[in-house]
């Protein structure tokens, strides 16, 4: 049954796009809001989302708006799905649209920019520390979301009631949800996989080969649960959905634009071109510097994304990170 007041997707990218789709599959009075009117518009009028989701229909029942006053007006739970460096901002609007409101839910993946907070501590800010705060996270592509294809994912948050109610609106056939308290591991594990997965689109773009690419997934694992749990997160939840399966996704398919981004950089494209030639935003890019600076912070080693980092911003070929990742002294594998 629909759950009172509906809901409303913030962000009419491929993701927040799917999410919405899914919503009204599922019966549930959905409202999705994108800030361009020309995009809007045209979503509206033709039910795709030609640039994010070309070839999905969506659902006639999904209202969408580019007033965002509109899209939140009476809603019972609001989701953000835009990039990490809007976040903030589209927050706030948020807070301002709807006084009110007490719940903010997001599908974003990443740090607040320059600051490198948990996204949770950007809501708290404008919400109060009373709010309930969930991240929706997962392995998940937006495209095979919207089209139905059977997908499980993590929904952590603070508040126990709020993600119960969160969960059963999304929760249906074709997409499963699984509910967790562990907000602070749920986000460390969105955030840093996308740093590794360009490592692994590097690996793969200089032809290393598939013994390689499980190398840097399992390793790459072990980087994400030490941040994590340094940072306050379980141990757990980084061999489930939100862990292990994210990055699994990520690393491993070319749907992910941080793994292109990472061939891109193998093929010799600097980072400038290899982020047009992706057309969307490229979340590891943008999270790599605050993945470290936290790294630091906490005393963790994090050997892989740092050479993501020289290769980044540093000017260091792909070629001379591997080599010094191999060059690494002898070390227990649990360290």
């Amino acid at each position: 049954m629909p759950a009172e007041g509906g809901i409303a997707i913030v962000g009419a990218g491929s993701w927040g796009t799917a999410l919405a789709a899914l919503l009204a599959r599922h019966g549930q009075p959905a409202r999705l809001w994108g800030r361009d009117r020309e995009a809007v518009d045209a979503l509206r009028d033709t039910r795709v989302n030609a640039r994010y989701l070309p070839g999905v229909v969506l659902p006639e029942a999904l209202v969408v708006t580019h007033v965002l006053e509109a899209a939140l007006a009476g809603a019972g739970d609001v989701m953000l799905a835009v990039p990490s460096h809007a976040f903030g901002e589209i927050v706030t609007r948020v807070a301002a649209a709807r006084p009110d409101l007490r719940d903010l839910a997001w599908a974003t993946k990443g740090f607040e920019p320059g600051s490198g907070r948990f996204l949770d501590a950007v809501v708290a800010d404008r919400l109060g520390r009373g709010s309930g705060r969930a991240v929706l996270s997962g392995p998940t592509f937006a495209g095979e979301v919207a089209r139905g294809l059977p997908t499980a994912v993590t929904l952590a948050g603070s508040d126990a009631a709020h993600v119960q109610r969160l969960a059963r609106r999304f929760h249906g056939p074709d997409f499963r949800v699984y509910t967790s308290d562990d907000l602070a591991g749920v986000q460390v594990g969105g955030a840093v996989k996308n740093v590794l997965a360009i490592a692994a689109g590097i690996a793969d773009g200089l032809g290393l080969g598939a013994n390689t690419r499980a190398a840097l997934v399992t390793r790459g694992l072990a980087e994400i649960g030490r941040l994590g749990v340094a940072l306050g997160g379980r141990p757990e939840t980084f061999t489930g959905l939100a862990g292990l399966g994210d990055l699994m996704l990520t690393c491993t398919d070319d749907q992910s634009r941080n793994r292109r981004f990472g061939l891109a950089l193998a093929r010799g494209q600097a980072v400038a071109a290899a982020e047009a030639g992706v057309g969307q935003v490229v979340e590891g890019l943008r999270n790599t510097r605050e993945v470290l600076s936290l790294a630091a912070r906490a005393g963790v080693e994090m050997p892989i994304a740092e050479q993501v980092h020289r290769v980044l911003f540093q000017d260091v070929p792909p070629q001379e990170a591997v080599r010094a990742l191999l060059a690494r002294d002898l070390r227990s594998e649990l360290e």
